[in-house]
């Protein structure tokens, strides 16, 4: 079987979308060939069955010469893929999904957020499947759902036994309101702990400000690159997450495959290994100051292999394309 994947960066460098490299990878691993269309391309080092077509935003390209080339580029492939994989982008569905439904394709949509907007009900409406992790992290009812679980690669998520965890907290994720780093600040306040975030967004000088104001020693490291963030993970003391996205964030998953401890505010997390707690900074920094955890890092990556595995995700993926055709 061949496959069309439309995504937003192809760039093993990128700090947000930087994992989906290596999903590319491991989808290559079971499809004849892949063609990738992405907005905009960085450095990439991919199999040879991989062709990747970049709509040029990384060269200035204005949107109606982004979209010219997208149409130029699916005419030219139309004989060139059985199916299209499009990841968290409904929007490439709006302006494609009546052209690959006119040529046959087989068409599946990623998605994992909280938002229901007009585009992604467009997009519903033209694709066979909806992929995402949980029930939560697809809000829009439809039959077309399939719960698959994450992608987080275990080969590179690792704990380390030989690296000491140590007395700060980590909170990681874009710097914007909905991730409540504010109330890890506090937290870590409470605490009297050390904190590191990780991540960039219009709330940095807010933030910045607030830990300041509290007196709270916050080190902002920006934006990382997944191995950047490895060794963050296998040395902080505990990961504390306050999104309130309600979604299934991959950072949870990526900390609990190094084997470090998760407090969360999320009630809807409740069965896996981690702690959670009402997002309060008082509730937190009394999880943060205990030295009893609730699950070994064991049980943590265990619980991530089984539920979460990138090398498990894909062929799960591919089975549902393969009843469609």
């Amino acid at each position: 079987m061949k496959l069309l994947i439309a995504t937003q960066v192809v760039d093993k460098n990128h700090p947000i979308l930087g994992f989906f490299h290596r999903w590319i990878e491991e989808f290559a691993k079971h499809f004849e060939h892949i063609h990738v269309i992405a907005l905009q391309t960085g450095e990439y080092d991919l199999p040879k069955n991989v062709t990747v077509h970049s709509l040029g935003k990384e060269k200035g390209a204005g949107r109606l010469q982004r979209l010219r080339t997208l149409y130029s580029t699916l005419y030219t492939l139309r004989k060139q893929y059985d199916a299209v994989f499009v990841h968290m982008n409904p929007e490439y569905i709006v302006l494609s999904g009546w052209w690959w439904r006119l040529t046959g394709k087989t068409l599946g949509l990623w998605y994992m957020h909280k938002s229901v907007d007009f585009k992604l009900h467009v997009a519903e409406k033209f694709v066979q499947h909806i992929f995402t992790a949980t029930p939560e992290s697809f809000r829009l009812p439809s039959k077309k759902i399939h719960i698959t679980g994450h992608g987080i690669d275990t080969d590179v998520f690792t704990p380390n036994t030989n690296i000491t965890r140590e007395e700060w907290v980590l909170s990681v994720g874009r710097l914007m309101n909905s991730k409540r780093h504010d109330l890890a600040i506090q937290a870590a306040k409470e605490s009297g702990q050390d904190i590191y975030i990780v991540g960039t967004g219009e709330e940095e000088t807010k933030l910045k400000t607030l830990a300041h104001t509290l007196g709270v020693r916050a080190h902002f490291m920006g934006a990382l690159t997944q191995q950047e963030l490895i060794p963050l993970y296998r040395r902080a003391g505990i990961f504390i997450h306050t999104s309130e996205t309600g979604s299934l964030d991959k950072v949870v998953l990526e900390a609990l495959a190094c084997g470090c401890p998760v407090v969360t505010t999320n009630m809807s997390y409740h069965d896996m290994p981690l702690i959670v707690v009402e997002p309060t900074p008082k509730d937190l920094s009394l999880t943060i100051e205990s030295k009893t955890k609730k699950n070994s890092p064991q049980e943590m990556v265990e619980y991530v292999k089984k539920h979460h595995d990138l090398s498990v995700l894909v062929p799960r993926i591919l089975t549902v394309y393969q009843r469609s055709l």
